[in-house]
């Protein structure tokens, strides 16, 4: 018997080993396209690595911005500046509330946000959560929150991309890396916004999707807004507008909308602002600058009415 535990601990530690030195190699040496079990893109789509830096520079804020690339795309931090409000816009693409929570326990008490503004849709809280652990992993520190979302999306590329990670932070393979502002048709803007080249939607023809959450999504926004409860911060859930023939798509937007109501102060701008999906936005799900100008001052003028500033 001891010596059964003695070979089955020497092979663990032996398969170990190996499984760590393999997936370092694997992660170096091969392509992208072939790592379908591993994805540790630095710098990736959506500026992520260069938000995560500059957030450490901000304190005491008017409004915190959290949520997928609806909010890194849909709040223009220049546009809430010149009403005299000091905002960060902390979205991520695909970001799900599980990134979300992270987000929060890291700094929201560097922070100190007087309202913290979540977008929320069905798409997100429809989905699985990973594509966001895997950008939120490779742009960000490997900390403890990291291996909690790990835990909880229970996922093998995101256990794959933290090791990874893990491993690049040991070996400082990235230490010299710098994020372009400019990318493509994207310019990243201070505070967090990231700017789109000035583009329009050709609508086509979409097929009908019916809304079906994941629960355990829903139960990690429940945690944010309680956490941030226990702060006393108040929370603004916002449905960013979608182009409206893929908004018309969905079965069952007034149940989600209920949902959300359910959880706290929610507003659908899909039903407050009537924007033409060819003038003012980009793609099916995001606005171009001047829809994001459009729909921003709406949100001021509807932030005031709720006279949500004005409840710390």
């Amino acid at each position: 018997m001891k010596s059964f535990l003695k070979y089955t601990f020497l092979f663990a530690l032996f398969a170990g080993v190996f499984y760590v030195f393999a997936l370092l190699v694997w992660g170096i040496v091969m392509p992208e396209k072939i790592k379908s079990n591993l994805n540790y893109r630095i710098g990736s789509y959506g500026h992520m690595y260069t938000r995560l830096k500059e957030v450490n520079q901000y304190k005491d804020l008017d409004i915190l911005f959290l949520g997928s690339s609806h909010a890194y795309r849909g709040f223009d931090t220049r546009i809430f500046q010149k009403e005299g409000l000091k905002t960060f816009n902390l979205g991520s693409s695909s970001q799900s509330p599980v990134q979300t929570k992270i987000l929060l326990e890291r700094h929201v008490n560097q922070l100190r946000p007087k309202l913290v503004v979540i977008d929320v849709s069905p798409l997100i809280l429809s989905g699985d959560g990973v594509e966001a652990a895997l950008d939120l992993i490779a742009n960000g520190p490997v900390d403890k929150y990291c291996f909690e979302m790990a835990l909880e999306l229970g996922h093998p590329k995101v256990y794959n991309t933290l090791v990874f990670g893990m491993l690049s932070s040991f070996f400082s393979l990235h230490k010299n890396y710098t994020e372009p502002l400019q990318k493509g048709d994207d310019n990243y803007i201070q505070g967090g916004y990231v700017e789109r080249r000035l583009d329009y939607y050709h609508p086509v023809q979409l097929p009908v999707k019916t809304i079906e959450l994941n629960q355990e999504l829903v139960n990690s926004l429940i945690d944010c807004l309680q956490l941030l409860s226990e702060k006393q911060i108040p929370v603004w859930l916002v449905y960013t507008p979608i182009a409206p023939s893929n908004f018309r798509r969905y079965i069952g937007n007034h149940l989600f909308d209920k949902q959300m109501g359910r959880l706290g102060m929610y507003d659908n701008f899909n039903n407050i602002l009537s924007l033409n999906d060819s003038l003012y936005f980009y793609d099916a799900d995001h606005l171009n600058q001047n829809g994001v100008e459009l729909f921003n001052k709406r949100m001021i003028e509807v932030m005031k009415e709720h006279k949500l500033l004005e409840a710390n």
